[in-house]
């Protein structure tokens, strides 16, 4: 029998920067008023390693900040020496972590995706969704880009975003393709 579901309650301001940043990919900035919020992490467990400075949070992770929402199964947090995070957020086998955010710039902009994993290196300021990724922007309801591949980064260092067909990061010959879907504009009728 399964143990009465724990909660684990952290606010994490350099996890919360790995995590929006995460979101930001493709230039797509997520609703600035999120970072002035909370951020609330549960967990079935909660580990905290000092001496090796790995914080691990599993079963069942639900991350909550503002309006971004992260689901996973499992999230481990490696604290470097000179104080910068590596976050690695992974699903139970056969499904997918799955975050939703909403966006600057109207009343009902969206980003959301999934992936079967997801790393980012606060030093490098490097965002990697690993294993049958997808990223939406939405305007309500409707799909308005999308991306999908085995490999979706963002360096936002640089302002690069990158697609390659195997989730190693390098681009095997045969290995599938990436897509990107780009709605036509809707111009506004005047009323």
């Amino acid at each position: 029998m399964r143990p009465e579901k724990k909660s684990v309650y952290l606010v994490l301001n350099s996890w919360t920067l790995a995590l929006v940043t995460l979101l930001s990919a493709s230039g797509v900035h997520a609703e600035k008023a999120d970072s002035l919020k909370e951020m609330t992490i549960e967990a079935d467990q909660f580990l905290n390693n000092g001496k090796t400075n790995v914080s691990t949070f599993s079963g069942d992770v639900v991350v909550v900040r503002g309006t971004l929402k992260v689901k996973a199964e499992k999230a481990v947090v490696t604290k470097s020496a000179d104080e910068f995070q590596h976050v690695v957020l992974t699903a139970k086998p056969g499904a997918k972590i799955s975050f939703r955010q909403k966006r600057d710039g109207g009343p009902d902009l969206w980003v959301e995706g999934e992936s079967e994993k997801a790393e980012y290196d606060e030093k490098t300021e490097f965002v990697k969704f690993l294993s049958k990724a997808q990223i939406r922007y939405l305007d309500g309801s409707k799909v308005t880009q999308q991306q999908e591949g085995e490999f979706l980064s963002y360096d936002s260092k640089n302002d690069v975003f990158v697609g390659v067909n195997s989730s190693s990061g390098q681009s095997v010959s045969g290995g599938g393709r990436i897509k990107t879907t780009i709605q036509p504009r809707t111009e506004k009728q005047a009323n």
